[in-house]
């Protein structure tokens, strides 16, 4: 039965889809950046309690840092602008450092977008060239830092120097393979670089209106610094030709022609190139890192600029004595740092060495791996009749498991590659590593 209705109704029409909305059809909230915000903030409420800013810092107001004032001229009662404090900058590499940044520009950067490295740094101003120069300019006071630490670590009974292991790391070169030039190509580069530093010179009594004066000192500086480059590298290229001869005399005759002429790099006349851990050949330094085994604490680094180990266990291994006034109980090296006059002097001096023996050169001689040689001393043979124990090849085992791990952290610490030029620079940056390394190792082992 149909219901009445009073009005006639319409049916009812299909719903229709509806019309895409258009932006400007659209009710935003739209972001308004001239607006003036307000926001409080107190650097010390920004990182937490257990940061590891805090415990770096913490540590470094406990150690002596008079060293790193030394060279400030800006003192009580004499003018000058005062001088950025070198805890901060200290505090900043070495926070930087285990965070893998080697690049002053970026640890600059940083200091004003990071709260980390903006609490360590408390509103002092710095900037990428002051932290720069700091990083290299202080090597004395670096390697003293080092040994302040180590002393600290002994005297808490965290270090104990009982067993040391010593490995060499190539690390990568500031300097690229097609900067290595011969003498005649690095007279010709010399002449120029000369050419150049007088052209600037002569442009500085006219000076052009569209170059400021900080761009002018900047082209000059960098000039002066290319001309000393090229220099150093004429200086050690007899270095190299000397090298070159006596790998010439030791190769059969049929291969001595191919042994390439000296080269040296204009970019990094120190560098030397190396065969790396990949098996190719690049511009590289040997880096020497002597680690306590017990608590994998860095106690000693070296900068060589040959590929080869050999002969660098002594320059190592005395260090740690110097620092800490003891010896270690015993050595482990590898086979390249296994020279026979080494082992002699360390046995000596009451230090017992572990380091693998190399196996007879011809099998028909009839002597065996453990065997001594008619021309060893006491000393070299005992050695090769230890190695042949079983106690100590599970001793030498704690070398592998205690240098290439620190290795591996080193390389965390941005050591893949250096960003610095020259033997001495290398070796600050490799010390602020290795401090910082033991700081950290300080702070997991109860600092």
């Amino acid at each position: 039965m149909t219901k009445e209705t009073l009005f006639e109704m319409p049916e009812p029409e299909e719903p229709q889809p509806a019309a895409p909305t258009r932006p400007d059809q659209a009710r935003l909230l739209r972001p308004c950046r001239e607006q003036v915000e307000w926001t409080p903030r107190v650097l010390e409420e920004t990182i937490p309690s257990d940061h590891p800013v805090r415990a770096i810092w913490a540590l470094l107001e406990r150690l002596d840092l008079s060293a790193f004032y030394t060279t400030i001229k800006a003192v009580l009662g004499r003018p000058g602008h005062p001088a950025t404090d070198p805890q901060v900058l200290l505090a900043l590499w070495l926070y930087a450092t285990a965070e893998g940044i080697g690049s002053a520009r970026q640890l600059a950067r940083l200091c004003e977008e990071h709260d980390a490295y903006r609490w360590l740094r408390g509103g002092v101003p710095t900037n990428y060239h002051t932290l720069s120069d700091f990083r290299v300019a202080r090597q004395e006071a670096l390697d003293d830092l080092l040994t302040q630490i180590l002393a600290s670590m002994m005297a808490e009974g965290l270090v104990t120097l009982r067993h040391v292991a010593q490995d060499g790391m190539r690390t990568r070169a500031w300097a690229g393979a097609g900067s290595f030039r011969r003498q005649d190509t690095l007279e010709r580069c010399l002449a120029e670089a000369q050419q150049q530093v007088t052209r600037l010179a002569e442009e500085r009594e006219h000076p052009d209106p569209g170059v400021s004066r900080r761009e002018q000192a900047a082209r000059e500086r960098a000039a002066r610094e290319r001309q000393a480059r090229v220099e150093e590298a004429l200086r050690r290229l007899p270095v190299i030709k000397a090298v070159k001869e006596q790998q010439t005399r030791v190769l059969p005759k049929a291969k001595r022609g191919k042994v390439s002429k000296p080269r040296v790099s204009t970019t990094d006349p120190e560098a030397t190139v190396m065969k790396m851990p990949d098996g190719g050949f690049r511009p590289a330094y040997n880096l020497e890192v002597a680690t306590d085994v017990d608590s994998q604490v860095i106690v000693e680094v070296g900068v060589v600029t040959k590929g080869s180990d050999g002969g660098q266990a002594l320059p190592v291994v005395e260090q740690p004595q110097q620092r800490s006034g003891e010896s270690p109980e015993a050595y482990l090296m590898d086979g390249g740092f296994a020279a026979r006059e080494d082992i002699t002097a360390l046995e000596r001096q009451g230090i017992v060495v572990y380091a693998p023996t190399r196996p007879p050169r011809t099998t028909t001689s009839g002597r065996t791996q453990g065997e001594p040689r008619p021309d060893d001393t006491p000393e070299v043979a005992s050695w090769r009749a230890r190695m042949e124990t079983e106690a100590a090849k599970e001793i030498y085992k704690e070398r592998a498991a205690t240098a290439e791990c620190v290795n591996a952290h080193l390389r965390g610490f941005g050591m893949r590659q250096l960003l610095v030029k020259g033997t001495q620079k290398v070796l600050s940056v490799l010390l602020l590593a290795a401090i910082s390394h033991d700081l950290l190792r300080w702070i997991a082992l109860g600092a």
